[in-house]
């Protein structure tokens, strides 16, 4: 039988729906600069992917 809504609390509610998790970002190392950098992201000296995209 269900438990009527008023004795579930919001805070247990929440957490019981919650489903966020925690996760370390992505991180590669790009052969064309030697620095480390995320993906899908323009390294701080301009290249993507290999390429020169920022002047």
């Amino acid at each position: 039988m269900a438990v009527p809504p008023r004795h579930t609390s919001k805070s247990k509610k929440n957490k019981r729906r919650t489903h966020y998790k925690m996760t370390a970002p992505t991180v590669s190392f790009d052969e064309t600069t030697g620095d480390y950098s995320r993906g899908h992201r323009v390294s701080l000296k301009g290249y993507y992917k290999g390429k020169k995209v920022t002047k």
